[in-house]
């Protein structure tokens, strides 16, 4: 696809967060439908975090991206991506371009890759500079001029995340009201959904950190100039992405002013109530908890990737079990992806993958506010299905119990562990005050209950459903003796 036959005037598209998914998934979701004739014009990207990645991989390249998709027998697959027509270092202050953008009515979707945490406004506190801020003062813009419709995107792996731009923006908006900053209609024209709308969304793709192999296999290519960039505010990019083949992107189908044909690249458009079974799906059974039980062991075993879990047979059997005995049993059924065909693809295929060096250091990071998700969702389930007991539960306490193992800071082998980051670390740690590693006289009865009986970390209160003393258990054989991680897996896994 040249480039010059991809217009840049009058774009549909309008992209915020400008990282790995966005330019080797989203990129070529446009592309393909620019190939397949169905679309004309690029996507206009703008950075607001870090601008040191437009002026390094985006501006000096012409916008353009080599993906690079990697199966699991080391089959390399590169593609250069040149949908993206226009870069913007929104960290500047001049926004006339994007204002130019914003209020055209041909613009159809507003988008984002920016975390979480990109919604989140601290404490009530409108920061002019918060990009939901920037946003709601560009839709103000477009209120002023046309009142042309729009919808906002989020492309976040977070649950409701279609509800979190909705939130954040009226949040902004109802304070400028009071401040007289903007009128009534213009909230009217917010929560009117043929003017605005925010659809939720599940997305699905490993893009990790660009590879020094993948970087060397370029260049053997011929391609030049394939440096590795970690900027600044130490973000990891390249002039190629890397990425796995599988991806997934599930889409409330609400676009008030239209929207490209995303069903021919592959996207499912649904409606709400199947995007959000997708997701719990995703989350709380089929992907994520299974991804956090081999960080928290693969730590602890001192595994170097996800890949070299899966290759250990007890973490392999630990994953499999935890999936298809207690997990998938209380999966609702999406309809749309089959569950089981899913969970062997994430077994077989994602998981499995050498070539996608994904590190259990970095999915253990924030496991406090992962586990009510990927774990206390399953809990509850149980415990709303007469036919099942979670007494009888055995994966998921052992997970907990090695994450709690994994709090000590202290691998199977003795030796001290580094531990990846999480806002309670420092409350957790505390709590487990008292504990000591190979010394069992030091426990004392019910001491993990202050952690395990909290519902805000959990979703569930562990204590009261009855799961703390099998807990317990799996714990005290993890921290007896040197070693006794893998024993208690031996244990109870095999």
């Amino acid at each position: 696809m040249e480039k010059d036959s991809i217009s840049q005037k009058n774009p549909k598209w309008l992209h915020f967060g400008a990282g790995n998914i966005f330019r080797g998934y989203m990129g070529k979701v446009q592309q393909t439908l620019i190939e397949k004739g169905l679309e004309s014009t690029g996507i206009v990207v703008a950075e607001t975090y870090d601008g040191e990645i437009i002026e390094k991989v985006f501006k000096p390249y012409n916008n353009e991206t080599i993906l690079v998709t990697l199966d699991k027998e080391g089959k390399f697959k590169p593609e250069v991506i040149t949908s993206i027509v226009e870069s913007i270092d929104a960290t500047a202050e001049n926004c006339e371009r994007l204002e130019e953008i914003c209020t055209s009515k041909d613009l159809q979707i507003i988008s984002f890759t920016i975390t979480e945490k990109g919604y989140n406004l601290k404490n009530g506190v409108i920061d002019p500079n918060h990009l939901m801020a920037k946003i709601t003062s560009l839709l103000y813009l477009r209120y002023k001029k046309n009142k042309a419709p729009i919808a906002l995107l989020s492309m976040d792996n977070c649950s409701a995340n279609g509800d979190k731009i909705k939130e954040a923006v009226k949040t902004v908006a109802n304070e400028w009201l009071k401040n007289g900053l903007v009128e009534k209609e213009f909230l009217n024209y917010l929560e009117d959904e043929k003017k605005v709308s925010y659809p939720i969304t599940m997305i699905d793709k490993i893009t990790p950190r660009p590879s020094p192999e993948i970087k060397e296999f370029l260049e053997n290519l011929g391609f030049s100039n394939m440096d590795i960039i970690v900027t600044k505010k130490n973000s990891y990019t390249a002039p190629f992405v890397n990425a796995e083949v599988p991806e997934y992107f599930v889409v409330e189908d609400k676009f008030p002013n239209g929207r490209p044909k995303f069903e021919e690249a592959g996207v499912i458009l649904t409606d709400r109530e199947s995007v959000e079974k997708v997701e719990r799906m995703k989350v709380t059974t089929c992907l994520n908890p299974l991804h956090t039980t081999l960080a928290i062991f693969g730590c602890l075993l001192n595994k170097k990737t996800i890949s070299d879990c899966m290759k250990d047979s007890l973490l392999n059997t630990l994953v499999r079990r935890l999936g298809y005995e207690e997990s998938l049993i209380v999966v609702e059924d999406p309809k749309i992806i089959n569950p089981k065909e899913f969970l062997e693809e994430v077994l077989d295929e994602r998981f499995s993958n050498p070539f996608i060096p994904d590190q259990p250091q970095r999915i253990a990071t924030d496991t406090s506010q992962k586990v009510g998700i990927r774990f206390g969702e399953t809990i509850k389930a149980y415990l709303k299905d007469e036919k099942l007991d979670v007494k009888k539960m055995r994966f998921i306490p052992l997970v907990i119990a090695g994450w709690m193992r994994y709090l000590m800071g202290v691998d199977d082998n003795g030796a001290e562990m580094a531990l990846s980051s999480d806002p309670l670390l420092e409350e957790l740690r505390e709590n487990l005050k008292g504990i000591e590693y190979l010394n069992l006289s030091s426990y004392k009865k019910g001491s993990l209950n202050k952690i395990l009986s909290n519902e805000s970390i959990f979703g569930v209160d562990l204590v009261a459903v009855g799961l703390s003393e099998i807990i317990e258990e799996y714990f005290l054989g993890m921290v007896g003796e040197v070693g006794g991680v893998r024993k208690t897996l031996e244990r109870v896994v095999e």
